[in-house]
């Protein structure tokens, strides 16, 4: 049995990371709507990471069972 992590592990991580990230920076901007006018530049540049590590994790989710 290998103790590794895998591609569709690491896929599958990332891609939550990714998604959990965007729900938390929209949360937070909901949770503050009366403060401000909608989402800022720094939470877009956020979303936008946050967006690449779901693209990236995308694509790790092929490559199957093979080590990290």
């Amino acid at each position: 049995m290998r103790a590794g992590l895998t591609k569709r592990q690491l896929g599958l991580l990332l891609v939550a990371m990714g998604v959990g990230a965007a729900g938390l920076l929209l949360a937070v901007d909901l949770l503050g709507a009366g403060r401000s006018a909608g989402i800022g530049p720094a939470q877009r540049m956020a979303l936008g990471g946050a967006a690449l590590l779901v693209l990236v994790g995308l694509t790790l989710l092929p490559l199957g069972d093979r080590p990290a």
